[in-house]
């Protein structure tokens, strides 16, 4: 754990993030009665601690190459671990769950391109407005799951459709926009 005191704030957060991905998935399969809630509180802290970590990583100029390889990749690992868990437990399409996760190796794999060829990539507004309105489906599904905010059920369609459209659109705007790293 000696590397672990060594990292700044921020990326002990996203480190945090990262283990807290187990701790989220077993209690999403073993919980019953009003400890369905614990999912729902453990995703949401893991989600905070996104904003958090990059607000003060930038705020304190703490900004490092750990930071930038493993906060988006934890935040990946976050919500595809969530929706495939969702396919499982039967509240979301797998079709669904192909078209986010294609999305992320699509844009992976432009940015690993762009950097053997010395080029970065910034991530484009659409895809911060995708993650945004990704966990905000995670927790609405999540509260549906809980069995007291049942209401919710109403929203988890429209929502995925909304993700699935933000996820094609980002998608495609980050091809189109860097579509010179490929020449």
């Amino acid at each position: 754990m000696d590397w672990f005191k060594k990292l700044n704030l921020p990326n002990k957060l996203t480190v945090i993030r990262i283990l807290a991905i187990p701790v989220f998935l077993l209690f999403l399969y073993v919980s019953r009665g009003i400890f369905r809630f614990l999912p729902l509180l453990i995703f949401i802290a893991a989600a905070v601690t996104d904003a958090v970590d990059g607000y003060i990583a930038r705020r304190d100029n703490l900004i490092t190459d750990f930071g930038k390889f493993m906060d988006p990749l934890a935040d990946k690992l976050l919500t595809a671990s969530a929706f495939i868990a969702f396919v499982e437990i039967g509240y979301m399409s797998a079709l669904v769950v192909v078209i986010i996760i294609s999305r992320e190796f699509l844009v992976s794999g432009f940015r690993t391109l762009a950097a053997s060829k010395g080029v970065k990539i910034a991530a484009n507004p659409w895809g911060k407005i995708k993650t945004v309105f990704q966990m905000i489906l995670i927790i609405v599904i999540l509260m549906n799951y809980t069995g007291y905010f049942t209401f919710t059920t109403l929203w988890i369609s429209p929502l995925a459709a909304i993700v699935v459209l933000l996820t094609i659109t980002s998608g495609a705007t980050y091809v189109y926009e860097n579509m010179g790293v490929i020449k």
